[in-house]
């Protein structure tokens, strides 16, 4: 009876799966807000967002349609009645469409809207990582090689989303490469105000050196370079796997580009920040 009694006493919300926070564990802000308030900061437009967002939706789609992301691993789905063979979320709206939506966070006069953030979805991923006589011994073709990488961190308060600008400049140091060096970039798009403002972050006299300690700016990144395939605001944002996206994402590109290296890069909770480079194979 001692069981049937606590059962008793249990609400449904005690018994039911934990949603994804979506607020950031150390100020229990939403990272909503924090983006709309580094949009803000960095002077990012409603306009500029929506555009970017209509960016990688377009880019996305002309992926797919072009065979590309071919590491999307097909499954059954019963409500579906069939395989899931491409990633549901890409939808190719109009700028007009856009800019009727409503800000999600910072009412009425915000910026960031259910268009231009990256949303949640289901989705898993895994990629096999070794040493290069491992894969020789093995059998393996590697696909790219993995030959720099960097943690940053930084105040998860005003620069909650910023950990790519921080990331890219030490690992650019570290390395002795600069961003003309680069041939693709891969960046998690959380937001497209988040992306821009890290895109301006890079390209300021003034942020360099203020907060990166240097008299002159990283510099601008080449777009022609950047997220070629759409990226989290049109694929989706899965908790866990997206980083693993980026990275095979980048290494496959660098082959259907002819590159040699890629420089991927994310913001993640609690202010960090990480870059890496990958080199093909």
């Amino acid at each position: 009876m001692g069981y049937v009694n606590l059962l008793s006493k249990l609400k449904l919300k005690d018994i039911g799966l934990e949603l994804p926070a979506i607020a950031e564990f150390s100020t229990n802000e939403t990272m909503g807000h924090s983006a709309d308030r580094l949009a803000s900061a960095f002077g990012v437009t409603r306009q500029e967002q929506d555009e970017f967002a209509l960016r990688s939706h377009t880019l996305a789609r002309d992926a797919f349609e072009a065979g590309h992301l071919k590491d999307l691993e097909p499954i059954y789905s019963a409500r579906a009645k069939g395989f899931v063979t491409r990633d549901n979320g890409v939808r190719v709206g109009t700028m007009d469409k856009l800019q009727k939506l409503k800000p999600s966070f910072v009412k009425p006069h915000g910026t960031i809207t259910a268009a231009n953030s990256s949303y949640l979805t289901d989705g898993a991923s895994a990629c096999l990582l070794m040493t290069d006589d491992k894969a020789k011994e093995l059998g393996y073709k590697p696909l790219a090689y993995l030959r720099n990488y960097v943690f940053v961190a930084q105040d998860p308060k005003e620069q909650l989303l910023l950990g790519p600008t921080y990331a890219t400049h030490k690992l650019l140091k570290q390395t002795g490469l600069t961003l003309k060096d680069i041939d693709v970039f891969e960046f998690h798009e959380a937001f497209a105000g988040q992306i821009i403002a890290n895109l301006n972050a890079l390209n300021s006299d003034k942020f360099a050196q203020e907060y990166l300690g240097e008299s002159q700016k990283v510099g601008e990144i080449d777009m022609n370079k950047f997220n070629n395939w759409g990226g989290s605001l049109s694929l989706g944002h899965p908790f866990g796997a997206t980083g693993v996206r980026l990275v095979t994402t980048a290494a496959h590109r660098l082959h259907a580009e002819d590159g040699k290296y890629a420089l991927v890069a994310a913001c993640a909770a609690g202010g960090l920040g990480h870059a890496m480079i990958v080199e093909r194979a």
